[in-house]
């Protein structure tokens, strides 16, 4: 009886002491005291806005074609009887120069025929006129004070005879245009893209002789954007003139292997927008492009030939690039004030590609502009600047994201 109390009060004792113990040990903890949680700003990377003179070039490709390129066509009938010896494939002629002779002995007969008929009619005239006169005169000598009919004067057969004369002049005048017909020619310098007729060959009015182009200028047609139109400063219709000249433009491509470039001009731009592409051409000129364009490039600007195009775009004296991850939306960016808080500034973005814009307004030189994407951001946030290109070292997760991408746009 008496042990298994005592093993009762024992087993209490323990507990009672275990208890103590840790009352003991909660009362020694320190006590910890309660803070408010301290938002730290991101940390953003920037760029400095350095102002200069900058230039809005455009880039674009098209094809080297002739201004005039023409079918040389015969304009009578008759057998080729010779052709000239640059009237091939590829050669060159000048302007007038005869290339293709077409026999003209029945229009040498012709021209014959015509001018004896200008002669009767010539002498039949005069003698008419000779008549004519005499009436009159048959008919003041009678005394008569009536005055005399057209028929007593011979006026009718006058006019017969002087309508006679003048179809006789015409069939000369059509004599001789047949005949300077059977010598074909082109009114420009140029050169024969094909010859189809040669000597021996019979043609008719209408047939094809050959195809030649001009070579006094080379055209290339430019495909522009709308946005490539406002860098270049050219309207829709757009013509050059002494007082308004076109940008200046530079056409390059590799020849056998070696770079050569040629210096034109735009000369003008399409009065329509292609419904197809939604662009609008602008056209560049090359004078001379197998002459003194070839002497100055090394090689002369061939007709097909496909070519590079830099255009000269509109100068800014004091314009500011920045990257393309400084941009929100269309026209917003995020300049870094002094206390580094965020200011929300419009700029006229002038000109932009996949990796940067350039600015004419709305931000100065020495600013910091912001080039981290900042979602959510609002004007008078803290930020914690850091130069573009140098990574913090307490970097956050959109300091992750700006290295990966640009702004959100």
């Amino acid at each position: 009886m008496f042990r298994k109390l005592f093993t009762i009060l024992g087993t209490l004792g323990i507990f009672v002491a275990f208890v103590a113990v840790i009352g003991l040990m909660a009362a020694a903890r320190p006590k910890i005291e309660r803070q408010e949680a301290v938002a730290t700003p991101p940390t953003v990377f920037f760029e400095v806005a350095d102002a200069r003179p900058v230039r809005l070039d455009v880039r674009a490709q098209g094809e080297v074609r002739p201004r005039t390129d023409i079918n040389l066509t015969a304009q009578v009938a008759g057998r080729v009887v010779s052709a000239a010896e640059n009237f091939v494939n590829g050669g060159a002629f000048r302007a007038n120069e005869v290339l293709v002779q077409i026999e003209d002995a029945d229009y040498q007969v012709a021209l014959a025929r015509a001018r004896a008929s200008l002669a009767q009619a010539r002498e039949a005239l005069r003698r008419e006129e000779a008549e004519s006169e005499l009436a009159r005169q048959d008919y003041a000598d009678l005394g008569l004070g009536d005055d005399p009919t057209d028929l007593a004067l011979r006026k009718p057969q006058l006019a017969q005879a002087r309508a006679n004369y003048n179809a006789a002049l015409a069939d000369v005048d059509a004599a001789q245009l047949n005949l300077s017909r059977t010598k074909v020619s082109a009114p420009f310098d140029g050169r024969v893209r094909e010859r189809i007729a040669g000597p021996g060959e019979f043609v008719s009015p209408g047939a094809p002789l050959g195809r030649v182009f001009s070579t006094d200028v080379a055209e290339v047609r430019l495909p522009l954007t709308d946005s490539e139109l406002s860098r270049l400063g050219l309207p829709i219709a757009f013509t050059s003139t002494e007082g308004a000249p076109g940008p200046k433009v530079t056409l390059s491509a590799i020849i056998g292997g070696a770079f050569h470039e040629w210096e034109g001009h735009i000369a003008r731009t399409d009065g329509a927008i292609d419904p197809a592409t939604r662009q609008i051409s602008a056209i560049a000129v090359v004078e001379d492009p197998y002459g003194s364009a070839a002497e100055k490039a090394g090689a002369p600007l061939t007709i097909g030939l496909f070519v590079d195009a830099e255009i000269e775009g509109r100068p800014f004296d004091s314009a500011i690039v920045l990257p393309r991850a400084a941009l929100y939306g269309r026209d917003r960016v995020y300049v870094i004030n002094t206390d580094d808080e965020l200011e929300d500034r419009r700029v006229e973005v002038v000109s932009s590609d996949r990796d940067t814009i350039t600015v004419a307004r709305g931000v100065s030189p020495g600013e910091r502009v912001a080039a981290s994407p900042l979602r959510g951001a609002v004007a008078g946030d803290k930020v914690k600047p850091a130069i573009r290109g140098e990574a913090p070292t307490d970097q956050t997760p959109e300091i992750a994201n700006a290295a990966d991408g640009g702004g959100d746009l």
